[in-house]
Order: structure tokens, then C-alpha cells, then sequence
């Protein structure tokens, strides 16, 4: 101990390293970034593809297939899954671990380089996943009519807001955009002979804005020709060559300008009244940066009275959510140290004592804060929590070393004597404790989706936390405890009383009790096994789920709708939404922001402190209300943004290649989910079918007639779609002009006897086409190149955990044709993944802590003895969750597995211990009582301050509430039960193994018998 020495030779080392700790502790604490999540890049890929208007047959077959053929060479894809649907192709892609950014890279060179090859397709988007949120404050203005609202967020809001350094972009929805319609009139282009293409011809050609050439000397001077339409009018003024010359465009079109149908809209409880404003933050800005920066300018608009009678309004900001949570730490970490202030108090009753570990607790918290600014760890959701659960366990190292160091003054010891006895007596157990329980989280890093890279950050924060506690404990203690710790002097009669009478002493007997009888040890392990065995009971009492809920009182919901809606319907959507969303209780607001192909709602509820109803609550009443829209609308699907790409919590996967044996197959399954307790809707998505009128050209007909199927498509698409052919552009606004037919359609006859212009004159369609009513799928789903499509339900009344077992026996059960499969997928797959990765991961944690104690005791024997006590664990975790009702999901699997690690360090205190003493030549029954004495006090304060400190986490509420609570809950009740194991059920086990040893020495070595009992009646 040469190190512990140098120390208290040189105390002012030990104080300017403390002093270095506090003061740059705290500058990290101001630098750290702070943010919601922390900032991955996940091994995932999205490829989003446009296509023209092509039905998802047409899709599947000319644009997903190839480029799932294409997928299938490059190295890194791990597997894919792509949808289809009326004029898109969608791809998730899976990649091998650490290749995300290459192999990203590598699909959209492959897949932008197919583009030319790919029929019909209009866009590519490549992008990589990751945890970056494009908009992280949500702000509304209202108060007057639109035109209003619109010129001051496009001209006053969205500049001043975008020139801010922390913001990066603006986005408005609800705007009022305008387009202009130019409506041909089809009896004024026959009348003077001219068709659609030279309307349009004239209009471009009338529109120009380019160099045209330059001076053969004087090359600095550009020649420009400049016609730049600016307005309707300009168009209007346009003259048009005609069979009868020159003539005003206005005599064969309507010129008009109008609102744009394609606008983003946007609904606040059902008015579309107001602007939707979202803000997203520049690269290097923290949230809370870009919130507090908008909020202040805001604020200077208001004051400056820019907005007049304008109402602008926050609606939510994911700063809040971190700034909650960082308060909600911060006071955890008060509570915590009060808690072990009071714990220290009550067993040492010693003043000099308790502020020697209270002075540790901010000392750890900021060298760990420090640690975290140098690897560049941002305070998120994930650190905070690590950082929360690290606070109960953060005093446990000083408190060992604090208490041996005490008990040695106590023993009568010299001031330096004490401090290095004291410290050596327990180093060893110290290290090896904080080992094991760091090495527990090495095989998180196994979990490489994308749960298990959050998890994994939180991992390095705890085990940073427990690193810089050891540390403290090793410097700050032992210099303090030198001349600062001194004892009170009590009277020797009641020391004697005391001894007596305390809860050591009857400990004390309790052991001597179990060293006499091999029946009484037996029987403690028997009973133990017992309770083990019982408490599995209860699982299918406890609820069970994948992940909590991310935000605090509030949500957010994706409305999926069928392609091709139009305006209108979107907007019947937007009030049928509202109408369900004003039903349920605890709802504040509601915005509805109209994607064209989908509605996002943002849901506000009641404050925590005024709620009726708890959030998931409101959140299964707000799905199972909105579900009940998609038998009347024409929606796909609705889910909530933190579902991965699934809607309802049930769903399982039919594979196969023919779509109608997948549809009937898919219907046979629905019928028999029904039948299962607690379902409470199904659907298969293969019912999903749109009626289409295919066209069928006869081709021999068009060769004849010299007729290209181009010059039949163009005249058709003009008659039912706006066709864009321009801009106008003034005051650095673009307006779209479109191309409008003012023939009506209204059935399959009227697009039949419509005439077409062709190299011999006007002709009827039906002379070059013929309409096919079919029914096709409107989605087509593949999962590496294999079809399959979705069977969902919802449920109530039960968790998703035991609705899981029914549903396992009716797959078993379940009878398809060759070729075809059934597997579940959504979130039962993600929960039986789950449960599959954690049980790997225990395993690969008991091994690493085995390995760990191996070394550390140099023994086979006492790692195993140790290691008994993990499987009785899960009993006080089973209990806790059943008494709590808090849910079995990620968070509480990791806790298990935070368990391991805790739960072992009283055993290895008290085996440590054990070992001493047995070295010391003590006989296995006097060790076994005099360390279980030793130890005991130790053991309840680092039990009560870790479970104190783990207090305000378990009923924790707010942000990050979901996600602290359910772990803090496993961690408290499992580590109390295995206290009282620990107590109780190792030194049975250990004695047990010393009656098996001494059977095997006299089976094995008979003339060792006699010598075993006489030295252990000596002993006696």
C-alpha cells in the first residue's frame, strides 16, 4: 500500500485533484451538448423512390424487382424489406454492423446509376437512419384569415427565425399557395386549329430567361434574352399562332390564378385556420440553444409588434423534454445524497463520517461529467439515465472503504495504521465489484439494433460513474479519514450492551445456528428454491411490452392514406380525426398536418399534474378511436412515430409468391385471431384491393394508323390531370402554372367515344383502346425477395405478453400450402428478439463475472457460490414488477442485467472476508460468523444508499419517466431480496460446499478422516 502512504504524505495532491475535479466538472457541465437522444447513426438505409402514376404491380415488377437484384450483389446488405404501392417504391435496408455509411453510399451510387434503366421513375432518395430529427420545435400562428397569417410567416416570421446561427431551417404548413390555371377550350383549339402541345409550346417559348451569346469583341457583355412571366396577366397577353394568324391566347384558354389544391394544410382541433411553423436546428446547436434562441426572438417580434392582432404559439419543443428530464436528475441526485447522508447517520452516528461521503457524492458526479465532455457524450436520455441509476451506486465504494477504515479506529488502531489497514483490507473487493459490475455491460454491444446503441450509451455512463467513484474512494477518503474522522468515546458497559443485543450480534447467532446442522443449511437452500420456483407465477401477472413511451403528455400519430386521395377526402380525414381525438379524456390539443400522402398528428395532453388518465391510456383510446375510421376512409394504416414502421401491435407475416392464395391464406388467419381473448380488431391487409379500368391498346390498330402509344398517353393524362408546364417568378416567389383540360369524364363510355387528334385526323379512343375492370393490390410488400403481406390486430384487456403465448400455439396450429410460412413480426417480434438477446446477454454476463471473481479469489469454488444467488434474484425482480405493475420491457431487461453486477458485490464482500479469515488460519464456522458480523454493516448501507438513491427513479414522473422507472423498480426489489439471500442463503451454500469437500476428502482419502473430525471439534 505504498500509493496510500504517498497519499497521506502528500495530501495537497489529493486536494488539487479534487479542486481540478470541481472546477472543471463544472465548465463540462455547461459545455455538454443537451439533447433528447444522443446522436447515432444507425446500420440502416431508407430508399425512397417516385414513380409515375403506375399501379403496385407495375411498380413491384419494373422497379422494386430490379433493384432488389441489384441489392443482392453488394457486399454489406444484411437483408431488405420494399413496398410498392401507386407511384412508389419504398426499401429498408439492413446492413452488416459498423459498414451503415459505406454501404449507404454504395446503394445510391448503384440504385441513382439504375435510374436511366428503371421504367417510369421520377426521384431517388437514398438516406442513412440515424437518431436526427429534421424539426424539433413545433410553433402555430393564428388570429386572422389566412392571406394575413401566410405574408407574416413567409416574410417576417421564417426569415427573421432562419438568420438566427442556431436555427437551420424553417418550415411552414397551412400556407396559402397559389397556382395558375390555364383551362384550354376544346371547341376554340378546333375551331382554330391548333392542339394542347402548341399551347403549351407558345406559353414556354414565352417564358425564357437565358444568354443567348456575347459580342465577338467585347466577350464581358452577355447577350440576354429575358421574358420572365411574373404574373396571370402576363400570360394573358400572350399572342398565339392560329390557322387565322395571330390571336390572344385568351381566345382558346381561361387564364386564372387560384389556391393551390397541393398546398401542405394544416388543422388545430379541427380548424385549418392557422400556420404550422417548425424549426429545425443548425449542426453544433443544442436544442435548448436553438429553443432559447427562437423563444427570444419571438419575443423581440411581439415586442417590436410585428404580428399585430396575430397569436403566436408554442405547441411542443423536445428542449423541454431535456430540460425535464436534467431537472429531474438533478433532483434525483439531491434526494439520493440525502438519503445516504441519512443511511451513513443512522449506522455510524457519526457526523465527521457523513461528510466525509457526502463531499465524495458531487466530487463522483463531476468527474464523471468531466469524463463525458472529454468522450464527447452529450447529457440525453440515455446518459441521464445512466447517470441517475450510477447515483445510487456511486457511494457504495466510498462507504466500504469509509466503514473498514471506522472499524479499525474503533479496534483501537494509529490514525495511518487504520487508514491503510482499513483500505487494504477491503481494495480488493472494492475493484472486483465495480468490475463486475461493468463487465456485465460488455455484451450489450451484441444489441446492434437500434435499442441496443441507445442502451449502450447509457452502459458507458454507468460504468464511467462507477470508474470515478472508485476513484474517490481510493484518494479523498483515505487522506480525510487520516485526522478529519475521530470517534466518540463511549462507555465500555454500553458498547458490551450493545454487542449484545444489536442486530450484529443476532446475525451473529443466526450463522452459528446454520454452522451447526447440515439439515438446517439444507433446508434454508430447499426453502429458498421454493420461493425461486413460485414466484414464476407470477409472470403472466405482469405486463408486458417493447419500449415506453418517449415524451411526457404527449404523442405523436402517422395516418397512412390510400394513393390518390384528393383534397377534400384529406380534409374529411383531418375532421373525422378530430371528431375521435375530442372524444378521448386528457387531450388538450390536436394538430393535423396534411403530407398528401399522409396526416402526422401532434397530440397535447393534460400536465401531469392535472391528469385523469395515465398516457398509455390515452394513447390505446386515441388508436382504437382512430382505427375505427379506416372501414369509412381511405386510410392504410395508423401508427404512432415511435413504432418501427408497424401499426397495430399484433402482426404477423404470411410469405409466398401467388397474391390470391396470400389473401386467402391471410383471411383464414384473421378469422382465427378473432377467436383469441383480447383481440379486438383484425384486418388483412391483402383485403386491401383498388378497382382499376386497365387499359388495353390494340396495337395492330395503332401501327396502322401510325400512332405511337406516347401520343395516346399524353392526350389521355391531359384529360384527368393538371399538367405543370412553368413558372411565373416575382419578388423571388415561384408560382406553378398548370395545364388544364375542360373536357368531363364521368364514365368509362365518355372516355371511349372521346376523339383524339392523329396523323389522319380526329379518331375515337375505342379505335385504339379498350377498358378491363381488374381488382390489384394497392401495396405489395417483399421481405428479401419473397412477397408476403400482413395479418394485424389490435388489443384490449390484456398485455401484449400474454396475448403472444395464444398466438405462438396458433402458428404452431396454424395449416398453410407448400411454400408459404407464417411468422410473427411488429411488435411481438421485437418482443420475442427481445427476450432472445437479453437471455444471450445474461448468459455472456454471468460468464464475464465469473471471470472476473475466478481471478480475483484465485478459485473455482467461490465465484460459484457467488454466482448461485443470481437465479433467486429474479424472484425480488418478478415481485417488485407485480406489486408496481410497471411493465416488462427493454428497460427492465436491462436492469436485470444491472442486477447481476450489483447484486454480487455483497457476496463478494462477504466472501472476501471469508477468505481472510480462513487465511488466517480460522476454522470454516468461526469464519463464517465473525465475517458475516464484519460485513453486515456494510452490506445495509450500500444496500440502503443504492436503493435510496434508486427511490426517485422508480417514482420518477415526467420526462424519461417510462424509461427510469420500470429499470429503478428491477434494480430496488431484486437488490433487496438479494441482500437478504446474500445474508442468508450463501453462507448455506458455502458451508454446504465445505460438507461436500470433507465427503470427498474421506471418500477419497480415508486416512484423513479421523484428523477432519478431531481438528474440527478442537475448533468447536
Amino acid at each position: 500500500m505504498v500509493i496510500f502512504r504517498f497519499l497521506l504524505k502528500r495530501k495537497i495532491i489529493v486536494g488539487l485533484f479534487v479542486s481540478f475535479i470541481l472546477i472543471f466538472g463544472l465548465y463540462s457541465f455547461m459545455k455538454l451538448d443537451k439533447e433528447l437522444f444522443p446522436k447515432i447513426t444507425f446500420d440502416q438505409a431508407m430508399v425512397l423512390i417516385e414513380t409515375d402514376d403506375m399501379p403496385a404491380t407495375d411498380v413491384e415488377k419494373m422497379v422494386s424487382e430490379p433493384i432488389e437484384k441489384a441489392l443482392d450483389d453488394i457486399e454489406g446488405v444484411d437483408n431488405y424489406e420494399s413496398s410498392s404501392t401507386i407511384g412508389n417504391s419504398v426499401f429498408s435496408i439492413m446492413m452488416k454492423q459498423d459498414k451503415g455509411e459505406e454501404v449507404t453510399k454504395e446503394i445510391e451510387s448503384t440504385i441513382t446509376g439504375m435510374q436511366d434503366q428503371l421504367h417510369g421513375v421520377s426521384d431517388i432518395t437514398v438516406m442513412q437512419v440515424s437518431t436526427e430529427n429534421p424539426y424539433e420545435f413545433n410553433i402555430n400562428v393564428s388570429g386572422e384569415s389566412i392571406q394575413e397569417m401566410s405574408d407574416f410567416s413567409s416574410n417576417i416570421l421564417k426569415p427573421r427565425l432562419e438568420s438566427l446561427p442556431e436555427v437551420r431551417e424553417v418550415a411552414l404548413a397551412g400556407l396559402e399557395e397559389k397556382e395558375i390555371i390555364v383551362k384550354l377550350n376544346s371547341e376554340k383549339l378546333t375551331e382554330f386549329g391548333i392542339q394542347q402541345e402548341d399551347v403549351i409550346h407558345t406559353i414556354q417559348q414565352n417564358n425564357v430567361n437565358e444568354s443567348i451569346g456575347e459580342f465577338e469583341n467585347d466577350k464581358d457583355s452577355t447577350i440576354r434574352w429575358n421574358t420572365t412571366l411574373e404574373t396571370a396577366d402576363d400570360i394573358k397577353e400572350i399572342q398565339l399562332q392560329t390557322s387565322e394568324g395571330l390571336k390572344p391566347i385568351t381566345d382558346v384558354v381561361d387564364v386564372r390564378e387560384e389556391t393551390s389544391e397541393q398546398a401542405q394544410l394544416a388543422w388545430k382541433n379541427g380548424n385549418p385556420d392557422f400556420i404550422l411553423v417548425q424549426i429545425g436546428r443548425s449542426n453544433g446547436a443544442t436544442q435548448i440553444d436553438m429553443t432559447e434562441a427562437v423563444r427570444s426572438e419571438v419575443e423581440a417580434i411581439k415586442q417590436e409588434d410585428l404580428q399585430g392582432n396575430l397569436k403566436i404559439e408554442e405547441i411542443a419543443a423536445q428542449a423541454d423534454y431535456v430540460s425535464n428530464a436534467i431537472d429531474g436528475v438533478s433532483g434525483n441526485i439531491i434526494i439520493g445524497g440525502l438519503i445516504a447522508i441519512i443511511v451513513l447517520m443512522l449506522f455510524l452516528r457519526n457526523t465527521r463520517a457523513t461528510l466525509i461521503v457526502t463531499l465524495s457524492i458531487p466530487s463522483s458526479i463531476l468527474l464523471t461529467i468531466l469524463t463525458m465532455g472529454v468522450m464527447d457524450i452529450s447529457l440525453n436520455l440515455a446518459s441521464l439515465i445512466g447517470l441517475g441509476l450510477g447515483i445510487g451506486m456511486m457511494v457504495d465504494a466510498s462507504i466500504v472503504v469509509l466503514e473498514s477504515i471506522y472499524k479499525k479506529k474503533e479496534q483501537g488502531y494509529p490514525n495511518v495504521k487504520a487508514v491503510i489497514d482499513g483500505t487494504k483490507e477491503v481494495a480488493t473487493a472494492v475493484i472486483s465489484s465495480m468490475l463486475t459490475t461493468i463487465v456485465v455491460f460488455l455484451p450489450i454491444a451484441i444489441l446492434d439494433d437500434d435499442i441496443g446503441k441507445v442502451v449502450f450509451t447509457l452502459a458507458i455512463v454507468v460504468a464511467i460513474t462507477l470508474i470515478s467513484s472508485m476513484l474517490i474512494s481510493f484518494t479523498l477518503i483515505p487522506v480525510m479519514s487520516e485526522n478529519f474522522l475521530k470517534l466518540k468515546i463511549r462507555k465500555q458497559k454500553k458498547i458490551s450492551r450493545a454487542k449484545k443485543t444489536g442486530l450484529i450480534e443476532k446475525y451473529g447467532h443466526i450463522l452459528r445456528w446454520l454452522t451447526k446442522k447440515k439439515r438446517r443449511r439444507f433446508s434454508v437452500i430447499s426453502l429458498f428454491i421454493i420461493v425461486f420456483v413460485s414466484s414464476f407465477f407470477l409472470l403472466t401477472k405482469i405486463p408486458m411490452s417493447v419500449m415506453p413511451d418517449i415524451f411526457d403528455r404527449y404523442s405523436e400519430l402517422i395516418v397512412d392514406l390510400d394513393s390518390g386521395v384528393t383534397p377534400q377526402e384529406r380534409a374529411e380525414i383531418a375532421e373525422a380525426v378530430d371528431t375521435k381525438i375530442k372524444k378521448v379524456e386528457d387531450v388538450e390539443t390536436n394538430i393535423v398536418i396534411d403530407n398528401i400522402d399522409s396526416l402526422v398528428t401532434i397530440i397535447n395532453m393534460t400536465p401531469e399534474e392535472e391528469k385523469t388518465v395515465e398516457q398509455h391510456e390515452i394513447n390505446e383510446n386515441i388508436l382504437r378511436g382512430l382505427r375505427e375510421l379506416e372501414e369509412d376512409y381511405p386510410i392504410l394504416s395508423i401508427s404512432t412515430t415511435t413504432e418501427e414502421g408497424g401499426s397495430l401491435p399484433v402482426q404477423l407475416e404470411v410469405a409466398g409468391d401467388d397474391f390470391d392464395t396470400l389473401q386467402t391464406l391471410g383471411n383464414d388467419l384473421a378469422g382465427q385471431l378473432r377467436k383469441i381473448d383480447g383481440i379486438s380488431f383484425t384486418k388483412s391487409e391483402a383485403d386491401e384491393l383498388d378497382e382499376e379500368m386497365a387499359i388495353v391498346l390494340k396495337h395492330k390498330q395503332l401501327e396502322k394508323d401510325d400512332l405511337s402509344t406516347e401520343a395516346i398517353y399524353q392526350q389521355m393524362h391531359g384529360l384527368f390531370a393538371k399538367v405543370p408546364i412553368g413558372d411565373v417568378l416575382k419578388n423571388q416567389k415561384t408560382t406553378p402554372i398548370f395545364l388544364e383540360n375542360d373536357v368531363t369524364i364521368g364514365e368509362s363510355d365518355e372516355l371511349l367515344a372521346h376523339e383524339i387528334m392523329t396523323p389522319h385526323g380526329k379518331e375515337e379512343l375505342s379505335k385504339y383502346i379498350a377498358l378491363e375492370k381488374v381488382s390489384a393490390p394497392t401495396q405489395i410488400d417483399r421481405k428479401d425477395g419473397t412477397r408476403y403481406i400482413r395479418v394485424l390486430a389490435d388489443i384490449e384487456g390484456r398485455d401484449l405478453g400474454a396475448i403472444n403465448r395464444d398466438i405462438q400455439q396458433l402458428i404452431k396450429n396454424f395449416k398453410t400450402d407448400e411454400g408459404y410460412s407464417v411468422a410473427v413480426s411488429g411488435d411481438l417480434q421485437q418482443q420475442q428478439d427481445m427476450a432472445t438477446d437479453l437471455i444471450i446477454i445474461f448468459g455472456i454476463s454471468l460468464f464475464l463475472v465469473f471471470v472476473v471473481m475466478a481471478i480475483q479469489f484465485n478459485s473455482l469454488k467461490h465465484p460459484l457460490i457467488i454466482l448461485s444467488i443470481i437465479p433467486l434474484t429474479i424472484t425480488g425482480v418478478l415481485v417488485g414488477l407485480f406489486v408496481t405493475q410497471k411493465e416488462l420491457n427493454i428497460m427492465s431487461g436491462i436492469g436485470v442485467i444491472m442486477l447481476v453486477g450489483i447484486v454480487l458485490n455483497n457476496g463478494i464482500l462477504l466472501i472476501d472476508r471469508i477468505k481472510q479469515q480462513r487465511n488466517n488460519g480460522v476454522n470454516v464456522d468461526d469464519a463464517m460468523v465473525d465475517a458475516g458480523k464484519d460485513r453486515i454493516r456494510p452490506i445495509f448501507m450500500t444496500t440502503l444508499t443504492t436503493v435510496g438513491g434508486m427511490l426517485p427513479l422508480a417514482f420518477a414522473t415526467g420526462a424519461s419517466s417510462g424509461y427510469q422507472s420500470p429499470l429503478a423498480v428491477v434494480i430496488i426489489s431484486g437488490l433487496l431480496f438479494s441482500t437478504f439471500i446474500t445474508l442468508l442463503l450463501i453462507p448455506a451454500i458455502y458451508l454446504t460446499f465445505e460438507d461436500i469437500g470433507n465427503g470427498l476428502k474421506r471418500l477419497f482419502n480415508p486416512k484423513k478422516k479421523v484428523d477432519i473430525v478431531e481438528n474440527k471439534d478442537m475448533h468447536a
